[in-house]
């Protein structure tokens, strides 16, 4: 049985709107690759300043949703609504420029840039024309890179690309951070401090949409949660009542 999110209750948001008023808004998305249907129907909110967990086992359609709003996979139906603008199909550019800022599974850095280039290739104002992230601030948050600037991409270890990765969607100043798998695959300490860092970002009002293999890492730095199974939303609820009685995700996650 699907559970509604219990909205976040505060101040209003930095441009005006109520906590808890949907910024990104997905309702009975479908999706397919070819032949074979991933989404099936799937309905999602990530409210203003409100950072949301997206859980599930591999394979459920968790990336390819975070794809089919960024308009990098086509949704064959269903819509996707920024602050209740129907935005279905954009490309992935004019998504950014709503005020998005992906981190895909993989990174996706320029391996040719160097760390200084990587970030200020996409410094820019806010879509509401803050400027909060800057090129200081990226590296004060992250003094790994301030010691590699004019190291390129490629030379980076997988736990400095991450950080440029996330530093990199920063500096475009977003209103929502998407972040795909960002600590698959790294050592505990780099992992630690993602963590922290994904902690300053939810704190300082940015909406967040987290995917990770860690449920409880996640369920620690989000507000609300969803669980994925084949396609589909199958339980939604607040991250601390998931937290609160794990044995229900025990049996949708596997763990």
């Amino acid at each position: 049985m699907l559970t509604s999110f219990v909205a976040s209750e505060g101040p209003g948001s930095p441009s005006g709107r109520p906590v808890g008023t949907d910024m990104l808004a997905v309702h009975a998305l479908n999706a397919a690759y070819g032949e074979s249907h991933v989404l099936r129907g799937v309905d999602l909110q990530v409210p203003e300043r409100t950072a949301v967990g997206l859980l599930g086992r591999n394979g459920m359609g968790k990336t390819t949703l975070i794809r089919s709003v960024m308009g990098l996979v086509r949704a064959t139906s269903g819509q996707v609504l920024w602050r209740g603008r129907d935005v279905t199909g954009w490309a992935p550019e004019r998504m950014a420029r709503l005020g998005i800022g992906y981190v895909p599974e993989g990174r996706g850095i320029f391996p040719n840039l160097s760390v200084r280039e990587n970030l200020l290739v996409s410094a820019r104002a806010g879509a509401d024309g803050r400027r909060d992230w800057t090129f200081e601030r990226a590296l004060a948050t992250f003094p790994r890179l301030a010691q590699r600037l004019s190291h390129g991409g490629q030379q980076l270890s997988g736990g400095e690309q991450q950080m440029l990765a996330i530093g990199r969607a920063l500096m475009t100043n977003p209103s929502l951070m998407i972040l795909d798998e960002a600590t698959e695959g790294l050592a505990p300490l780099i992992v630690a401090e993602i963590w922290r860092v994904v902690g300053e970002i939810r704190a300082s009002g940015i909406s967040t949409l987290i995917v990770d293999r860690n449920y409880r890492a996640v369920l620690a730095h989000t507000d609300q949660a969803a669980v994925m199974e084949k396609g589909r939303v199958v339980l939604a609820d607040a991250s601390p009542s998931f937290a609160a009685q794990p044995d229900r995700l025990a049996r949708l996650l596997g763990v």
